[in-house]
């Protein structure tokens, strides 16, 4: 009889303590944050990126009632930044700011050490806008079919910059080569292109809306076309690429990322308020001055986007022979 009261005793004794740290985890993410959140950009301050980083990282500071600050870690095409993240504790407090590069560096890069999808957890996609090709006002080109025109009476002969071996401006355009038909000559930059564009020594690029539009809007720049599947409501005039090239599509994204042990209590209140920050008037406004669009969803949902736009720009990559030295 004792033995049986025992072992009742034991059995309760182990059920409580398997209970320990799951109700230890759910404390902790309801007291969750106790101090300051940090989010790590692999990018300079005032490019686009760490632009949209800021904008929610400042509301995201009024609803966790704890400042999130952005820490700027440049280098290896972000990948210092990633591995950052990826090698902090699981807690909640060091977030990622994940951008369609990290997709395109889990082809391009053979010798990480860690892997994108293995090792950072998705909260959520905040950003999204498409590029523009834009040339020199120089070019005799008006519109995308006259660019192509030109650029096919021309092959070998025109550059276009972008901001190193595997960035966005270079893979966009490779996309843009193998769809219309065109030989346009890559130029990688270590810095911005953007003097050579402006001064026509660079005549054509596929550039970042955000850092574009203020030249589009003063005649610095002609654009001919947006990257989106659909026309952008900041250049709603623009048509898109794929108005005369069917099937083409490339949009810069951002969205944000924590270490892949983090407890999912954490990456669910993480969501839910960053969903607020992007549901909220100012933010879309915010964006949309950009000439992007505040995104949002589930972590799934997020996931699942990550998935695709590593399958889509690999096969670029490889299509494209593109390899870093």
């Amino acid at each position: 009889m004792n033995w049986k009261l025992h072992r009742r005793k034991f059995c309760r004794l182990a059920a409580g303590t398997a209970v320990l740290p799951i109700l230890s985890r759910i404390a902790s993410a309801q007291a969750y944050p106790t101090r300051p959140v940090r989010v790590v950009v692999g990018y300079a301050p005032g490019i686009a990126p760490d632009v949209t980083a800021r904008l929610v990282a400042q509301s995201l500071s009024e609803r966790l009632g704890q400042q999130v600050n952005v820490e700027n870690r440049l280098g290896a095409g972000s990948n210092i930044a990633a591995e950052t993240v990826v090698r902090a504790a699981p807690d909640g407090y060091t977030l990622l700011l994940m951008t369609v590069t990290n997709a395109v560096n889990a082809t391009l890069y053979k010798g990480l050490h860690f892997d994108i999808v293995r090792d950072i957890a998705p909260i959520v996609l905040t950003f999204r806008a498409p590029n523009v090709l834009v040339v020199n006002p120089s070019v005799p080109a008006k519109t995308l079919p006259e660019f192509i025109a030109y650029a096919k009476a021309n092959p070998g002969k025109i550059n276009y910059p972008s901001d190193g071996i595997g960035s966005m401006p270079q893979v966009t355009c490779e996309l843009f080569k193998v769809m219309a038909g065109v030989d346009l000559v890559h130029v990688p930059y270590r810095g911005s292109y953007l003097p050579d564009l402006l001064s026509g020594q660079m005549k054509v690029a596929f550039s970042s809306i955000v850092t574009t539009i203020p030249y589009i809007r003063a005649g610095q720049l002609r654009v001919l076309a947006v990257t989106s599947a659909t026309r952008s409501d900041a250049l709603p005039d623009v048509p898109t690429i794929g108005e005369f090239v069917p099937g083409y599509e490339a949009n810069t994204w951002h969205g944000i990322g924590a270490p892949k042990s983090t407890p999912a209590e954490i990456i669910s209140k993480l969501n839910t308020e960053i969903n607020a920050v992007l549901a909220d008037p100012q933010t879309k406004e915010r964006f949309a001055k950009l000439g992007g669009t505040a995104i949002g969803g589930s972590s799934a949902e997020f996931a699942k986007f990550i998935d695709s736009e590593i399958e889509k720009w690999g096969k670029v990559i490889r299509a494209a022979n593109i390899k870093v030295e």
